[in-house]
Parts: C-alpha cells; structure tokens; sequence
C-alpha cells in the first residue's frame, strides 16, 4: 500500500509592484550596504596575516637590523686624534684592499686619509687597528669621521685605544750608528730589493745636499722628488718619508742639532707641497713623517739602528713591504743615517778647529 504523499506548500503571490520594489535599488545604498559588511575572514586569509605579523616576520626584520650595521673597535694612531675626536665630517672610501680600505675625510686639514686595517695589514701611522674584518666596501662609498666613530658602508668603528705612531729612542752613540750604517747597508744590497726610482737621480742629490749641509740643495731635490712614481704612494714620497724620520729621530738620539734642524726645514717644505703635488694617501703619510711619525715596520729599524732591537730581522720585515714602497723606505732611512753621521763628523771637526784656534790663541799670549 503506498504511503500518502504531502500536499505541495502554495507558492507566495507577488504582485508586479511588490516585485518591483523588492528588486529596486540605488548606488547609495549599496555602498551602505558594503560599508556596514564585515570583512570576510577564512582560515586562509587568517594564517596569512599571523604569517607577516608574527614571530618570523619579527626575525626577519631584525635580521635586516643586523645586515644593516657592522659594530667594530679599534685602536687609533694618535696622528688622527684631531680628526677623530673633531666634529663628525663626511668622507668616502678612496681605496680597498684586502686587509683593509682608506678613507678621504672632505676638509683641508691633515691628516685628511684614514686607514681602517685588521692586525695582520700594515700599521701605517693614519691607521686604526681593528679587532675584526671590514665588511666588503667598494671605492666611492660614503663614509663619515668623527665623534669618536668612523662610519664606512656597514661599518660602524668605536675607538677603545691608542697608540703611538712616533718611535721612542732615547739616547745614542756616533759609533753605534756607525756600524748600524754598514749593516744597513749589508742587508739592503743582500736583499735585491730595488727602489722604484733610479737612486741616482734626485735622490742622490737629496741625499748628497743633507750630509753636505746644503740646505737650498736638500730643498730643491725634495721639491723634485715629492709625487714622483707610480702608485698610491709614489718612490720619491716613501723615499723623503724615510729620510724625514731618520734626521729627525738619529739626530735627537745623538745630539747632532743639525740634522735635526735640517729635518724641520724639509718638513715644512713637503707639509706645504704635498697636497698638490702628489696623491691623498701620500701627501697625509708625508705629513706624518714631518712629524716624525712612521709605519711600525720603519720604527722598528730605528730601534734597531740604535740597538733597542734586532736590526736584522727589522730590515728584512721593511723590504718586504709593499711592491717597492720598503725598500724606498730603506733607502730614505740609509741616507737620513749617512746625513746623521755626515754632519755629527762636520760639527766635530769644527769643534776641534775651535779648540785648536783656541789653544794656538793661548800660547800665542
């Protein structure tokens, strides 16, 4: 027997203006209607905003941070304390090498050319010293000196110290330099190291002007040499830088005022020419070395001239340096020695004539 069937529900009557006005409506009330709808929301959507909200998101960003800024320490030649404790100036990576880079400071005030080197690069006497390899820099960046900081691409350098790029001798003896002037001179020849300029050229008139105590000579064939040769530093400027340091410091350490003095006129003649005679990096190193101030390898060498050292080992560690900028240092120290003992032997036999004259005028009474 087939169960009954439920009676079919009557369809609603909907007239034509019922219908009409159901289906009716306006730009403004859709908009409303939008507006007042709350958003949409799946577990989709929803895992997709913690995802750029939460934890990850966090980390990424702080990662950014960290990529963004490289804290660094370092220890600061005292010859750029001026500039490094000097109101903050801008700067830009003038060079980059592999164990460090050079920075130009904008101003006209030496020294204008920082080095920023690790332990194991050379400690030029604009060098600061760090702890830590240099982020990768490239030629042009900009950078900023000053307050304390120095600041290179991602960089960010603090000075924790300093040191001191004049070498402390003390007092010597015209002997001692003397048999250091012949070991000197042993070690360079052994060696094989050639200078990058013709030694003799204006060098040797440079070092024949100083041991003959021509100043006017010793002031021409400075002018000569300054900028002359290839490079970021040029031979002719290693070649002063270490006949500067030599006259300056073997005098002081044996009493030969000359030498001395003959170092103060050099100094001023090269601080004045340098800027537009020869390169950034090494119109700056020629202002240290007016100074007396010197790359730790040249100090060594003058310790070792007056036996605070080994000299053997010294010399040998200066040659090496660089393509030929070691041995123009050499060859500078060698004839600022020669000049050293030249004019020490010039006074001493004027100081004999004197005591001669001295002794003959008493008799003669």
């Amino acid at each position: 027997m087939a169960e009954p069937q439920a009676a079919a529900a009557p369809r609603p009557v909907t007239t034509n203006a019922a219908a009409k006005a159901a289906t009716k409506t306006t730009p403004k009330t859709t908009a409303q209607t939008t507006a007042k709808a709350p958003p949409k929301t799946t577990p989709k959507t929803a895992l997709k905003t913690t995802l750029k909200t939460g934890p990850r998101a966090g980390a990424r960003s702080a990662s950014r941070s960290a990529q963004a800024r490289a804290e660094l320490t370092g220890a600061a030649s005292l010859a750029l304390r001026p500039v490094l404790e000097g109101s903050r100036r801008p700067a830009r990576v003038l060079a980059v090498f592999p164990l460090g880079a050079y920075l130009e400071t904008r101003g006209p005030n030496e020294p204008r050319v920082v080095s920023l080197v690790t332990g194991e690069g050379t400690r030029l006497p604009n060098a600061i010293v760090l702890a830590e390899p240099l982020p990768p820099l490239a030629v042009g960046d900009e950078a900023a000196v000053g307050d304390g900081v120095v600041e290179a691409g991602r960089a960010v350098v603090r000075i924790r110290r300093w040191w001191d790029p004049t070498p402390a001798l003390g007092l010597t003896e015209i002997p001692r330099l003397e048999r250091a002037a012949v070991r000197l001179a042993e070690l360079s020849t052994a060696s094989g190291r050639a200078t990058g300029l013709d030694e003799g050229g204006f060098p040797a008139q440079l070092a024949a002007a100083c041991a003959n105590d021509s100043l006017l000579g010793a002031l021409t064939a400075a002018e000569q040499l300054m900028g002359l040769g290839p490079g970021l530093t040029p031979s002719g400027d290693d070649m002063l830088a270490g006949l500067l340091t030599a006259l300056r410091h073997l005098g002081t350490a044996a009493g030969v005022e000359r030498a001395v003095w003959l170092a103060d006129w050099l100094a001023a003649t090269v601080v004045f020419d340098a800027p537009t005679r020869t390169t950034p990096i090494s119109a700056t190193l020629l202002h240290c070395a007016a100074k007396g101030q010197c790359c730790a390898e040249a100090a060594a060498v003058l310790r070792g001239i007056v036996g605070l050292q080994a000299l053997d080992a010294a010399v040998q560690r200066l040659l090496r340096l660089g393509h030929t900028s070691g041995a123009d240092l050499t060859w500078g120290i060698r004839a600022g020695l020669s000049a050293v003992l030249a004019l020490a032997h010039r006074d001493a036999g004027r100081v004999e004539e004197i005591a001669q004259a001295a002794v003959k005028g008493g008799l003669g009474e």
